[in-house]
């Protein structure tokens, strides 16, 4: 593969990625480290990023704050798809992947670094991400995954950092993994290894137990144009500010939590615990809203490219030929999926309740059984007649 004098390391500021710093300098001979903190909206974690990255022994220490693009270029785009992996998980973590390793990829190329370093293992999905992304983006620049190879246990992790001044984490750790992004939070690991087990209230930290919920429902209003949300109750906001709101609002009445057996693409099966109460509400806007504005042929046919949508998001295919054809798609059944869903939140349920659009492909003249009815219900028994007419031979040949 070759020496890497300069590498651009993917940076959270946990043990892992902050052990990477020496042993990438110790163990494969880099010179420089830059390390790079993508920030997704996970909050005050990326705080003492910054000065921690410089302790450990990096050349420099970037934030780049990147919420903005992962809303309107992937949350968006993913929410038109009506994306859900196993028809459950909206990608909150999957989508932050393709970002950061664009992210990646441009901080690399400013800085003319000839390599990128990711501290993930061998066993999850997202060193796949990650490696076919920036192999998609950046076919030549070397990819550096210490984690995959060096072959530490936690302890053993600790203890090399600790070698090179890196302290040791102060506290007990949770047992749990988290990964945090605007768009959720998905939580792994500990107890929540043993699929027979409940989740304590302590793993949840965006949506209340339904013992806490209002006691009332609460109805919410959220307009779409050409598939992207734009307003919530009637305010127009920008994507980051619409999702942290709906966030606050829906995790107030217990929605968005998942407690799924997931496929990993590794082989593996994994149960993981979410929380994405937006995501979740959105999309379930999303489809009601098309439901009504499109025909029910392109609905039909669009469940297809959903799933398979879903499926290449979550493997690591998002810069991929396949993914960019759906995409073309995609885009063009959104041209009039414009309106208002009304959605009641109440304890743990998010109902859709009402939906309006002057795309409406809805008429009260032809769906009434009042006096307003305008079907020709003489013309139903022609159609009858023909549409039966294969099922009607199939059945005599078979009794001849």
């Amino acid at each position: 593969m070759g020496r890497a004098e300069k590498v651009v390391l993917a940076y959270s500021g946990g043990v892992d990625t902050s052990v990477c710093i020496p042993y990438l300098k110790n163990e494969f001979g880099v010179k420089e480290v830059i390390t790079l903190a993508v920030d997704l909206g996970q909050g005050d974690e990326l705080g003492p990023v910054q000065q921690k990255a410089l302790d450990s022994g990096a050349v420099e220490s970037l934030v780049i704050n990147v919420q903005d693009r992962f809303v309107k270029d992937y949350a968006f785009p993913a929410i038109q798809a009506n994306a859900l992996y196993e028809n459950r998980y909206p990608l909150a973590t999957a989508l932050a992947r393709p970002l950061i390793a664009k992210t990646l990829v441009e901080v690399a190329e400013k800085y003319g670094a000839d390599a990128i370093a990711h501290g993930c293992t061998g066993k999850g999905n997202d060193q796949v991400r990650f490696d076919v992304s920036i192999g998609a983006l950046n076919p030549k620049i070397k990819i550096l995954a210490p984690a995959r190879e060096w072959g530490m246990s936690r302890e053993e992790t600790i203890a090399y950092g600790e070698k090179f001044g890196i302290a040791s984490p102060v506290k007990k750790s949770s047992p749990y993994s988290l990964d945090r992004n605007l768009l959720g939070i998905a939580i792994e690991a500990g107890p929540l290894e043993d699929p027979w087990t409940e989740p304590l209230e302590e793993v949840y930290a965006m949506t209340k137990p339904i013992s806490e919920t209002p006691n009332e429902p609460e109805y919410i209003e959220i307009g779409f144009e050409t598939g992207v949300p734009v307003s919530l109750n009637g305010k127009a906001m920008d994507g980051v500010q619409l999702i942290g709101k709906l966030n606050e609002i829906a995790g107030n009445h217990g929605v968005g939590r998942l407690d799924m057996i997931e496929n990993r693409l590794v082989g593996i099966k994994s149960r993981e615990i979410y929380e994405s109460p937006a995501m979740i509400v959105l999309i379930h806007a999303h489809r009601d809203l098309e439901s009504l504005t499109l025909t029910a042929d392109v609905t039909r046919y669009k469940r297809g490219i959903e799933e398979t949508y879903s499926q290449l998001v979550y493997n690591g295919l998002w810069y991929s030929p396949l993914k960019a054809a759906l995409d073309a798609f995609i885009q063009q059944t959104q041209e009039r999926v414009s309106g208002v869903v009304r959605i009641k939140l109440f304890k743990g349920n998010a109902t859709i309740v009402g939906r309006k659009s002057a795309n409406s492909l809805y008429s009260l003249d032809l769906a009434t059984y009042g006096s307003e009815d305008v079907f020709d219900h003489k013309a139903a028994e022609g159609f009858i007649y023909v549409w039966g007419l294969p099922t009607r031979v199939w059945s005599e040949k078979i009794r001849d």
